[in-house]
């Protein structure tokens, strides 16, 4: 979807509502360590796609704990915007933070055989 300074707002503006519920207003153990990393509200605000990290063991139980709590979410979230439509949520499980420790992990463990000085044609220098 295109982003604009308006869809941008919007979409800010759905994320920290669903941060702050379920932060203060969801009791569900499940859900506790759950960071919200984004919103894509639809043009005509009938969807929200949440996407969600957490840690990488507990993806299965926080998914069923969102989809427990989804109605629950979607009701304050409806009170706390005031938009005219309260839309519709889908829960995305973020996977991006694992993928960038997969590859900080990859770049720390470089083969000896990079770190020997080259010369600009990748020869190395005696």
């Amino acid at each position: 979807m295109k982003q604009t300074s308006s869809t941008r707002k919007l979409n800010e503006e759905a994320r920290s509502r669903i941060a702050s519920i379920l932060l203060t207003e969801i009791s569900d153990p499940r859900l506790s360590l759950v960071t919200v990393t984004g919103c894509e509200v639809s043009v005509d605000r009938s969807l929200c796609k949440v996407y969600v990290s957490t840690d990488k063991s507990r993806y299965e139980q926080v998914a069923k704990g969102l989809e427990r709590a989804k109605g629950r979410i979607r009701y304050l979230l409806g009170q706390g915007l005031g938009w005219r439509v309260t839309p519709e949520l889908v829960f995305v499980i973020d996977t991006s933070v694992d993928e960038a420790e997969r590859i900080t992990q990859a770049l720390k463990n470089v083969p000896a055989t990079m770190s020997i000085p080259k010369d600009e044609d990748g020869n190395p220098i005696a």
